[in-house]
This record gives C-alpha cells, structure tokens and sequence, in this order.
C-alpha cells in the first residue's frame, strides 16, 4: 500500500527524471546513500519513511522542503523539537491557538515575528 510519503517521493522523482536521468531510482538512492531496494520500498508504501537524516537528503535532492516531508512521514524535525523541550507550555499553547486561525493570519504571525515587527 501506498504511502502519501512514498507517493510524493516517487511522483516528484519521476518528474524530474522526465527532464534529466540523473533522478533514476538507482542514482537517486546512490546519492542519498541508500540501497536502490530500500528506495522503491520507500516510494510503494512497503517500508515506512526512513529516518530524519535520509528524508533530508531526499529534500534535497528532489528540491523539496524537510519540514514537509519530515510532516507527511508523520515527524518532526529534531531542531523543531529541541526548540520546543526549551519551552513546551508556551508552544503547545501558541500551536493550539494557531489550530484555528486563518491561514493568512498564521502567515503574518510568522512575517512579524521574522522581520521583528511582533
């Protein structure tokens, strides 16, 4: 079965191999240092998502973003994660509250407090 990881892994892979065929299975593996095998189990829901390490590389590789994919292998990253043991009260609260919010108004919260207007 499937996985929505997997699936996006393989689509976006086999995209770029469209244009150039350096995104074959076997050399995509071979530079995110992983067996070929391991890779198409990947990509056909076989075998669970790999590892934070590999699925940066992955990200890398197929220009995609870690966090996304770390999300959609249903983790999270581990700078993600330190940040949040510093102080997890105040984060569980602001994630609950941004739970409901808009999305445009989560994108100013995080426009402000990047440009240091919040």
């Amino acid at each position: 079965m499937e996985t929505a990881f997997g699936q996006y892994i393989r689509q976006r892979r086999e995209a770029l191999r469209a244009e150039d065929p350096a995104f074959s299975l076997r050399k995509l593996a071979g530079r995110v240092g992983i067996e070929p095998s391991y890779l198409s189990k990947i990509e056909r829901g076989t075998q669970p998502p790999p590892g934070e390490q590999t699925i940066l590389a992955l990200a890398r590789e197929l220009d995609a973003d870690g966090d996304v994919l770390l999300a959609m292998a249903g983790k999270v990253s581990s700078d993600l994660l330190e940040i949040v043991r510093r102080r997890p009260q105040v984060f569980a609260e602001l994630i609950r509250q941004l739970k409901q919010a808009p999305e445009h108004a989560v994108l100013r919260l995080v426009r402000e407090v990047r440009d240091g207007n919040g």
